[in-house]
């Protein structure tokens, strides 16, 4: 089993057998997912700071490894608008070698957390925090491609949000407005295409008809050659990237912080394809896929990658059976860059802003966000301290906060359903009237905590005397850690030095086992299987006293 949990899906499907029918819905998959992912994955790498270059050999190399390793039958992979922030920001501080380094160890990281199985964790991670940075992605992402879209010529725009509209407003007389035209029209097509054409692929079309708009018209915009010179065609050699002490010391935030979004967004991908399919995706062997791929993209040049939502619903639309489609995405993406280089040169940037404009929109899952405005008090602000913290300090910061805080608000809620409470006599008298004289009875709802240890002992100092006897009963406790076992363990010491003898009923396999391995501590208490057994032999020791 463990090794099945361990095995790529490609594996899995070939064992299935593979005939020419699959083969025949995996090539068509495959090459409709790269004429989709194709101006994706350029404005992808511009977006992040790099070039269009580095986004296709990121989605060449990247989307491949993905698919052939990964734990998904459909998954797609390639660079995604989750990593742009992140990524931009590397860039500007450490070079492309730096974040060629960052997304090395970022893979590093990935394949231990696939093999510790930390999977299935990442489940846990909540809504609230994970809708609360995209959400602000988005917003950084689209403010980003404002100055192409407006063509304006502000220079060196900052990367930090506020003060990026700040340039932005004082070049408002450099709007150009021939791709103002171009990137309004961009918007506009696809929008029609989306609403009238939906199996035409938009984006491609887009950027071929701005394309050829500015090349017959002549029209003064800047295009992806003028920025950025031709394009090689192929693949780079691969290569280590630089690599000291000091590099690794600098990038390792940013590593994990890249590792982190990969394995979030590309289990949630695989999960809404799960959803969409039937299948089970195995998350660990996912994050393993992950991250033998984003060593590979760095060592051809490349991005962080991982699977991209969009992309891999429209593989399984498009009629994906197995990993092999995602494969031929890849191919098919190899091809087009050996064939269709010099074209790329002619893409306009403000088309390609406006396709950035249309991924932010995505991202942002605006119905999500308002549900969540109307939750309760806790998440909301769990919801806007994560927005705001991404779109205007750092998008690291906002996750280790949003996490931090999620956990707080968790085990706050947790103490308020667990406790201490005591046998009321004016709920059970029945309870109260059978038992033995002497004996004080509390009941454990919920799991002994670290969160409710210092009101468990609170609850047992209101006893308000010295009872010959207590019975804690424990038959809705699932779970007791370290912090709970110590408090438990203060108050038998203190029963035991005022001669009380303690009883604890009813406990769990779990809580059991847990309390038999500190056994030493536990030497002055009592256990009984049963409340009822309990009140037997201390019914039956108060007769002998008697």
């Amino acid at each position: 089993m463990a090794a099945e949990a361990f095995t790529p899906k490609v594996f899995t499907t070939f064992r299935e057998g593979y005939g020419p029918a699959r083969l025949r819905a995996d090539v068509l998959a495959g090459l409709t997912v790269a004429i989709v992912a194709l101006p994706l994955a350029m404005a992808l790498g511009i977006a992040s700071g790099a070039s269009p270059r580095e986004g296709l050999v990121t989605a060449i190399v990247a989307g491949f490894l993905i698919s052939a390793l990964g734990g998904s039958r459909v998954q797609i992979g390639g660079p995604t608008g989750a990593f742009v922030v992140i990524v931009a920001g590397v860039i500007a501080a450490h070079g492309l070698s730096g974040l060629v380094l960052a997304t090395l160890i970022a893979g590093l990281v990935l394949i231990g957390a696939g093999y510790a199985g930390v999977g299935r964790l990442m489940r846990f991670v909540p809504m609230p925090v994970i809708t609360g940075f995209t959400a602000g992605i988005a917003v950084i992402i689209a403010s980003s491609q404002v100055g192409d879209v407006l063509g304006l010529r502000a220079g060196a725009v900052p990367a930090e949000f506020v003060e990026k509209w700040i340039a932005y407003i004082r070049a408002l007389d450099t709007v150009n407005w021939a791709a103002l035209g171009i990137g309004v029209g961009t918007l506009g097509l696809i929008l029609l295409l989306r609403r009238f054409a939906p199996r035409v692929p938009a984006y491609l079309a887009a950027i071929v008809a701005s394309g050829f708009i500015v090349w017959a018209f002549g029209l003064p915009v800047e295009t992806v050659g003028s920025r950025f010179g031709r394009m090689p065609a192929g693949l780079p050699w691969p290569h280590l990237p630089e690599m000291s002490l000091q590099a690794v010391r600098d990038v390792l935030p940013s590593a994990f912080t890249i590792a982190f979004l990969a394995g979030i967004e590309a289990l949630l991908s695989a999960a809404v394809a799960d959803g969409m399919t039937g299948y089970r995706h195995r998350p660990n062997q996912e994050l393993v896929g992950m991250g033998v791929a984003n060593i590979a993209s760095s060592l051809f040049g490349g991005l962080p990658a991982t699977g991209a939502i969009a992309r891999t619903a429209t593989n399984i639309r498009a009629g994906a059976l197995t990993p092999m489609a995602g494969m031929f995405h890849a191919l098919f993406l190899l091809l087009f860059l050996l064939l269709a280089s010099v074209l790329i040169g002619y893409v306009p940037m403000a088309a390609l802003a406006a396709i950035l404009l249309m991924v932010a929109w995505g991202m942002s899952e605006s119905e999500r966000f308002v549900a969540l405005l109307r939750s309760d008090p806790g998440e909301r602000a769990l919801l806007l301290l994560t927005f705001a913290l991404t779109v205007l300090v750092d998008l690291t910061v906002a996750i280790g906060v949003g996490v931090t805080l999620a956990a707080l608000l968790f085990m706050r809620r947790m103490s308020e359903h667990a406790g201490l409470v005591s046998v009321d006599p004016d709920e059970d008298p029945d309870q109260r009237a059978n038992l033995p004289e002497g004996v004080e009875v509390f009941r454990f709802t919920g799991p002994i905590f670290f969160g409710v240890a210092s009101e468990m002992l609170e609850a047992l100092r209101r006893i308000g005397r010295s009872p010959r006897a207590v019975i804690l009963r424990m038959e809705q406790v699932p779970y007791i850690d370290a912090t709970g076992a110590a408090a438990l363990e203060t108050f038998v010491r203190q029963a035991a030095w005022s001669n009380v003898e303690v009883w604890l009923c009813g406990l769990q396999r779990k809580p059991l086992d847990f309390l038999m391995r500190m056994e030493p501590r536990y030497a002055g208490a009592h256990r009984a299987l049963t409340y009822e057994g309990a009140l037997k032999q201390l019914a039956r020791a108060s007769h002998d006293v008697g």
